[in-house]
């Protein structure tokens, strides 16, 4: 058995929702600072670990960084934590990455940083990362992620996935209550939030534009079946391929939830729950990750970079410090039925490959 999937097998059996990452978090900084790594635990207050490693000559920055967090899942009416979109995976690739580095010397200058990061789901664990600082050195941040079978299939990797842009928006409707007998004299909230669910249903932005926005959530029970609700909570999922279309989509839904609640007299305050921007990949990143996948799987290997409608809180690093040069790749292990899927499963063996293709691409950038 390989050491990389020897870690996933310990890192599947402890799946931990986002910020509580604890025995995640402790596993992988034990393994770095035994590999001979500066390890820094608890960035920022949270379970994110920063692991670094200095040749001691001039060169770049670079950092390579893996998602630590599984998903919450109600199953058989449980609520557990399940690994279902590869979070085990990613830390695994990357930690036996950081093994094989130090044990092989691949580092001859400049300097190399590891981070695991907790909360990608929650879309603010990256976020907290930037906030300590940690990225204010790096010349070149890679990322990575399992593909679905439909898309890139085992033997095969994607050089660069571009993600959508995607945001959750909360609306909370007030009304007034009142008795079914006498409508008149309170505000239904629950039909101020279903004209709104409409109205945002009728939302057309220029056909040049790839975007959704559909409701996932809806909230209203006065408690009796005879009484109007004076209380209704919608939650909407928006998705964009640009950064520009989502600021467009964003308004014209917060003005079509705010002439709803008008509409019917009542009152409407909504929230952001998550936000997570598009994809910004640079070419020169693109290259060398190619470049990498061609070493490890053949030209026959390396598939044309990729379009997905999912998000990835990756992109907040280099949303915030746009001077990084920033790559992400996905990684093909015949990943079935789907992502987030309670299911979810792939081809182990693929684990091994991301380590390899992650090395060569620290040789290319630190090497000699």
């Amino acid at each position: 058995m390989s050491r990389t999937i020897e870690h996933f097998r310990v890192l599947h059996e402890i799946p931990e929702l986002g910020f509580e990452e604890h025995q995640t978090s402790a596993y992988i900084a034990e393994k770095l600072e035994a590999a001979g790594y500066q390890v820094t635990r608890h960035v920022n207050g949270t379970t994110g670990i920063v692991a670094e490693l200095d040749s001691g000559e001039p060169g770049p920055v670079l950092a390579l960084r893996a998602d630590m967090d599984a998903l919450g899942h109600i199953i058989d009416g449980q609520h557990v934590a399940r690994h279902t979109c590869g979070h085990d995976g990613h830390s695994s690739v990357v930690l036996t990455t950081a093994q094989e580095v130090i044990q092989q010397g691949l580092v001859k200058k400049g300097r190399l940083k590891f981070l695991f990061q907790p909360a990608e789901e929650l879309g603010t664990g990256a976020l907290a990362l930037v906030d300590a600082g940690v990225l204010d050195d790096v010349d070149m941040l890679l990322g990575f992620h399992l593909r679905p079978v439909e898309e890139c299939p085992m033997g095969k990797a994607v050089p660069a996935m571009y993600y959508s842009a995607s945001s959750t928006i909360e609306a909370v409707f007030t009304g007034k209550a009142a008795h079914a007998a006498r409508p008149h004299l309170g505000v239904n909230a629950l039909d101020a939030a279903a004209h709104a669910v409409q109205a945002v249903n009728g939302i057309h932005l220029s056909p040049s534009l790839t975007f959704s926005v559909k409701a996932t959530r809806f909230l209203s029970d006065a408690g009796v079946t005879n009484s109007i609700p004076a209380e209704a909570r919608v939650c909407w999922d928006l998705r964009s391929a640009d950064n520009e279309g989502m600021a467009e989509l964003k308004a014209q839904v917060e003005r079509a939830i705010a002439h709803s609640a008008q509409a019917f007299g009542a009152t409407v305050a909504t929230t952001i729950l998550k936000e997570m921007p598009a994809a910004v990949i640079d070419d020169d990143a693109t290259a060398l990750v190619s470049e990498a996948i061609r070493e490890v799987l053949g030209d026959e290997g390396l598939t044309e970079p990729k379009t997905t409608p999912g998000s990835e809180d990756f992109f907040h690093y280099l949303v915030q410090r746009p001077a990084i040069k920033g790559g992400f790749w996905g990684l093909g292990a015949n990943l079935k039925p789907g992502l987030h899927h309670p299911d979810m499963h792939f081809d182990r063996s693929a684990l091994d490959i991301g380590v390899d293709v992650f090395k060569a691409c620290v040789r290319r950038v630190l090497g000699a």
